[in-house]
């Protein structure tokens, strides 16, 4: 598991993660007709310090797949990359603070939101070991919202899961 130091980085504003990142475009086969053929719209973003990529190429617009490229950089970075917090002086963001409904989280996993609370939460139950209980506790949401906004994210859901087993803790569901 890769740790960076401060703001992980998926929360950062956009012209702040690009700093850290190279973006190439590029051609791809399959559909799209005569433009894809004639112009560079696929996109690869890599962030640099840790060689975490998001492609796209499904979109016959640069801007659009460079769009999507950064989302989908943002989800990878939010389930493989943690940043050190402190389980038990941890306080939740103003981003996890505002989009908490009481001890619930609703947010959809393709909103621009969803990296970052993901990133907040996976930070959370890898400090505290895999104990997504605990780590609900902390960040002040129900543990099956926790559970919830986690599974929406195959990669970070496999990941918890790994690591409760490394732990001697029965998988979630």
């Amino acid at each position: 598991m890769e740790y960076v130091q401060g703001i992980h980085p998926s929360m950062l504003e956009e012209a702040d993660l690009l700093k850290d990142c190279e973006v190439e475009f590029g051609r791809a086969t399959g559909p799209g007709g005569q433009n894809r053929n004639r112009r560079d719209t696929a996109t690869t973003v890599t962030h640099v310090p840790t060689g975490v990529v998001g492609a796209a190429t499904e979109r016959r617009s640069q801007a659009q797949n460079r769009s999507r490229a950064i989302f989908r950089l943002r989800l990878k970075l939010a389930s493989t990359v943690r940043s050190k917090t402190h389980h038990e002086r941890h306080r939740p963001s103003e981003l996890w603070v505002r989009r908490r409904q009481g001890r619930s989280m609703s947010v959809n996993p393709m909103h621009a939101d969803y990296p970052a609370l993901l990133a907040e939460a996976m930070d959370v139950i890898v400090a505290r070991r895999y104990d997504v209980a605990g780590a609900a506790g902390v960040l002040d949401i129900s543990m099956s919202q926790l559970a919830k906004l986690i599974r929406h994210n195959k990669k970070a859901f496999a990941v918890v899961n790994r690591g409760r087993e490394d732990q001697g803790l029965p998988r979630l569901k």
